[in-house]
């Protein structure tokens, strides 16, 4: 059996092509004469990459939408919710809509300037209870619940 022609199996390789290329952007740390950990123009790079991955999953999504929930407009469809999920698994921030603390201080870590780091740990600390209670199937609610949290606790909101 060819793999090469199964969706999925094209799908995941994709994702794991992009995962690959956001190791090695961040991983090449800091331009010369640059402020210590990666530049907004690294994250804005890595969030693309992100972006670029999981919009395609969603057609119904549109890159108004896309636009508009990175802006801080976050619509509460199960569309919009899957996609938030999408992208905040890439960054291994929900695992089968379960709130990963540890696992998104690392990320925070590795792929935010310094500059956002200490108002981005306070707002991730507040959220760390959001998804609680939340069932994940079938319309991606915790994704939701906890992008919405952040932005509401983090007064400089980014997202993909």
């Amino acid at each position: 059996m060819n793999l090469e022609w199964n969706p999925l199996y094209r799908s995941v390789s994709a994702m794991k092509f992009h995962l690959l290329l956001i190791c090695v952007a961040i991983s090449m740390g800091p331009l010369p004469c640059s402020q210590a950990g990666v530049t907004e123009e690294q994250m804005w790079s890595a969030g693309k990459l992100m972006r670029d991955v999981c919009l395609p999953k969603f057609p119904k999504v549109s890159e108004e939408i896309a636009d508009s929930i990175r802006n801080g407009n976050i619509p509460n469809s199960k569309d919009s919710n899957c996609y938030i999920n999408c992208i905040l698994e890439m960054m291994q921030s929900i695992k089968k809509g379960k709130f990963q603390l540890e696992a998104t201080l690392k990320q925070m870590d590795l792929i935010m300037p310094d500059s956002y780091k200490d108002e981005y740990r306070k707002g991730i600390n507040l959220c760390k209870d959001s998804t609680v209670g939340l069932k994940n199937a079938p319309n991606c609610d915790p994704a939701h619940a906890l992008l919405s949290c952040l932005k509401n606790n983090i007064k400089v909101f980014v997202f993909p």
